[in-house]
């Protein structure tokens, strides 16, 4: 049987970012020698060198050099949402596997043109989906067939931050539309109950007085799907808030799961289940794992990027629908 990828062993490696994301993923290669970590470069030419000297790892000037040399096997895209589908198509094109940070794009449009591109150069595109490899999802999972037929679901996500920084999270070009930016939101619902059938969104930001930063926002959306489920969707950061919080809850007509940070509680008519779940740490690790299974075993990733970007649309549409005010149809 012909291997679907022809790769060196070890598979050199470029890293685009310096942040927290960029650090799991070299920790998680350095771990496994199929990959050798070959170059990094960030935005912030001082953090490049600290992040190169921390790992050792050479540094390059900019990504379109490290997408320009020929060593360089498989790009990680660890940097701002606006530059995701930029970088992504310039690696493609040079014939590099891809793996990048949700979301693909900062709209439907150019995340389908990037799947069609990555088909066509038959080469890896992956967008990291860590919240289905987390207990809490595996969990849902678990617990659902006991819930009967769901048909209402929410999930609210409140972080609170007083003074909000003046980074890219907090700008509206740079981080993008939240519930696009926030796209595991949307996607933890898709995974579990497929296709949406419409969708209602709107949005509020408390503009900073430096141009196009925010020092909060608040997201909503009303999502209902193909099978007769509604679920609402909030999303919200800043400074406005005074308190964090994030609950996951699903009704259904023989019980409800709920989570409420990391303790769930499931209620049936057989009483009421405590769920405990663990620790966050190594899903980068797992990922990144899976990622070099594939490449050299041909094992099936997690998530198909094809699921990725069908989140991506039902998102695209959350943000048109908040600009127009509109019930919008998922076609």
């Amino acid at each position: 049987m012909r291997k679907i990828y022809s790769l060196p062993q070890p598979i050199k490696v470029g890293i685009i970012g310096t942040g927290y994301v960029a650090q799991r993923r070299v920790e998680a290669f350095l771990q496994d020698d199929r990959a050798k970590l070959c170059c990094v470069t960030g935005n912030t030419p001082n953090k490049t060198a600290d992040f190169g000297q921390t790992y050792s790892i050479s540094t390059c000037k900019s990504w379109e050099t490290m997408i320009n040399n020929r060593e360089v096997d498989l790009v990680v895209i660890c940097t701002i949402n606006q530059d995701h589908a930029l970088i992504a198509r310039a690696a493609l094109k040079a014939g590099k596997h891809v793996v990048l940070e949700y979301p693909l794009a900062l709209n439907f449009t150019e995340g389908a043109e990037l799947l069609s591109l990555a088909i066509q150069q038959k080469t890896l595109l992956h967008i990291e989906h860590i919240e289905l490899l987390g207990q809490m999802h595996q969990k849902i999972y678990q617990y659902l067939p006991q819930l009967g037929q769901v048909f209402y679901g929410r999930y609210k996500t409140i972080t609170s931050q007083k003074l909000a920084p003046r980074r890219w999270t907090y700008h509206r070009e740079m981080f993008g539309f939240p519930l696009i930016a926030a796209l595991p939101r949307i996607h933890r619902f898709t995974d579990l109950f497929g296709t949406v059938y419409s969708v209602y969104s709107n949005i509020r930001y408390w503009d900073a007085p430096e141009k196009g930063y925010f020092t909060a926002c608040l997201c909503s959306a009303q999502l209902e799907f193909n099978n007769q489920l509604k679920v609402d969707v909030v999303y919200g950061k800043g400074e406005v808030f005074w308190k964090s919080e994030r609950t996951f809850k699903l009704y259904g007509s023989c019980g409800t799961l709920s989570f409420d940070g990391n303790l769930g509680t499931l209620i049936t008519e057989e009483g009421t289940k405590t769920i405990e779940l663990g620790s966050r740490r190594g899903l980068f690790a797992r990922d990144t794992k899976q990622i070099l299974d594939h490449l050299f075993e041909e094992h099936p990733l997690y998530v198909k990027p094809q699921s990725s970007l069908y989140a991506l649309q039902v998102a695209d549409l959350a943000y048109q629908s908040s600009q127009l005010g509109l019930k919008l149809n998922v076609k």
